[in-house]
């Protein structure tokens, strides 16, 4: 019965803690203007997804047209700020594929999501014709999402405080 209790209690914790959990919206725009080097591709994308801050957990939905063939590759890069280039950060491709959409999710490091959350990740899409990239966005946080989080953490604070009074 005691071990029963502590199961309950422990899975009751671990639910409790992830309902706290913190969904951050992100997207970005996609296309050749923001390629270093730029080049002269009329493909175009977008992308959105979602960060949980509690788990780390980064969801995307990328979508594109117009490229010059098949896509080859597909990753987030960074830390970079925009016009600059990165190293590979998370191989999408290698995650969900070449099809667009690309729909997927992947686990990244407190330090990964630092960056991410501070705009320093971009999404590059690769091809033949353009096996340095073809079209990449910069990741861009909303700021009402930043304000939300702000007000949120303010919340709990005061939430703390008043079960500890």
């Amino acid at each position: 019965m005691k071990i029963r209790a502590l199961m309950l209690a422990l899975l009751c914790s671990v639910l409790a803690t992830h309902a706290n959990a913190i969904l951050v919206n992100w997207d970005a725009s996609i296309d050749a203007m923001q390629e270093v080097p730029q080049n002269m591709s009329m493909g175009t994308g977008s992308a959105f997804g979602t960060l949980d801050t509690d788990l780390n957990l980064l969801d995307w939905n990328i979508s594109w047209s117009g490229l010059s063939g098949p896509v080859t590759a597909m990753h987030f890069h960074g830390p970079a700020a925009p016009g600059a280039n990165a190293g590979v950060q998370v191989n999408i491709g290698a995650i969900s594929g070449f099809v667009s959409p690309s729909i997927g999710s992947t686990m990244i490091t407190d330090t990964q999501e630092t960056q991410f959350l501070a705009g320093n990740w971009y999404i590059n899409i690769h091809t033949a014709m353009h096996p340095g990239g073809e079209i990449r966005g910069q990741v861009t946080v909303p700021e009402p999402a930043t304000l939300a989080l702000f007000g949120l953490g303010l919340a709990g604070l005061g939430l703390s405080r008043r079960r500890r009074a």
